[in-house]
Parts: structure tokens; C-alpha cells; sequence
């Protein structure tokens, strides 16, 4: 009877274990589902330039580069991390499956050096006349000890669907620093882009 109640008593205290397993394992795979694109990397793999995928293919090739400044607007920003996904040149965006969690394709992530800079080798992406759907490239920050952030999509100065009405709102109530100006470097049209870390986004990560 004794060795009956000991082979019960092991038999729960395998199926609760299991249990707790997966529960474990349910949670970290919901986490990965759920959370943000830009952990989507691996970190030895970061530095200031990144390219875009398909870069080379694309017909209207850019730079984006820039220094990203802490809060005060003046000191550099070491190791924080750029995280940009964009549309492609029909302006559409390209969904991809990699362990059951879509992502878009024409991504890349940039990690600022000791002087703050960083660069971005991408493309401009196209209108989605359909839902009049601007120029964007959709920007995330991530300090360290922080949590990310969004920024305000980069616009594109060229772009036909940006209207004066919208360039007045934005000037008024938005950031007119967002709107790129791309200006010819060789074979490339270049934009510079400085950012400031947003000083309300104070929470610290373990």
C-alpha cells in the first residue's frame, strides 16, 4: 500500500511539473508572439550601419544617418538601438512567417556607437494610393535599461501625398523634423536625421 501511495504521490508530482512546464512554455512563446519586432535580433550582430533587405534591387536607394542625442539635446547617445520596418516600393508591406510569428521584411536595426551616429542604407517606400497611405519608415527606439518606443514615422519630403495641410499641422502640433529632405551624394540620396531620446521614458528594465 505504501508503495502505491509513493508511486501516486511521484505520478502527480510529475503530471504537476509537466503542467508547470507548460504553462512556462505557453507564456514564453506567447511573449515571443506578442512582443516587439526589435528584440527580433541577436545582439553580437548590432552595430552603426545596417541595410535594408533587397537593397540592392531597389531602384530609389538612400541614407538616413544622423547622431541620436540624449534628452538634453546634446550628449551622444551610446548603444541605443534603431529598429526601422517600411513598405515596399509598391507600398505594400511584405509579411513573412519565421517561427510562427509574421514579421515585415524590409527591416533593419541600428546600434549608435560611442559618438551617438548611427546609419541606415534602406530605400523610399511607395505610396498605398488605396488607403492614402503616405511615404513612411516606422521608427523604434530602444535605450538600455529602457523599454522601446515608438517614434513618429520619417516622412519623405518629395512625397506627392504629403499636402501642405498636412505640413501645417505638423508644424503646429507634430515634428517637422520628421519629414527627410533627400539631397544627391554620388549615387545615392542621402538624409540626414538627428534624434532626441524622449525624456518622459524614464522606466528602467531589470
Amino acid at each position: 500500500m505504501k508503495k502505491i501511495f509513493s508511486l501516486l504521490s511521484l505520478t502527480c508530482l510529475t503530471v504537476f511539473n509537466m503542467s508547470i512546464f507548460a504553462q512556462d512554455a505557453t507564456s514564453t512563446l506567447d511573449d515571443y508572439l506578442d512582443r516587439n519586432p526589435i528584440y527580433d535580433y541577436q545582439e553580437l550582430q548590432l552595430n552603426s550601419t545596417d541595410t535594408i533587405p533587397d537593397f540592392e534591387s531597389k531602384t530609389t536607394k538612400i541614407k538616413v544617418t544622423g547622431t541620436i542625442y540624449q534628452s538634453d539635446g546634446v550628449t551622444p547617445a551610446k548603444d541605443v538601438i534603431l529598429f526601422i520596418e517600411q513598405a515596399d516600393e509598391t507600398g505594400d508591406f511584405d509579411l513573412r512567417t519565421s517561427n510562427d510569428k509574421r514579421y515585415v521584411h524590409h527591416r533593419a536595426w541600428v546600434k549608435t556607437d560611442a559618438d551617438g551616429q548611427y546609419t541606415l542604407y534602406t530605400f523610399v517606400p511607395g505610396n498605398d494610393r488605396r488607403y492614402n497611405q503616405l511615404q513612411q519608415l516606422f521608427p523604434v527606439i530602444k535605450e538600455p535599461k529602457k523599454p522601446e518606443y515608438e517614434l513618429a514615422s520619417f516622412l519623405f519630403d518629395d512625397d506627392p501625398l504629403l499636402t501642405k495641410l498636412c505640413r501645417k499641422r505638423m508644424a503646429k502640433k507634430g515634428d517637422p523634423t520628421r519629414v527627410l529632405k533627400l539631397e544627391k551624394e554620388g549615387d545615392l540620396l542621402v538624409a540626414h536625421k538627428n534624434i532626441v531620446l524622449n525624456s518622459d521614458n524614464t522606466t528602467a528594465l531589470n
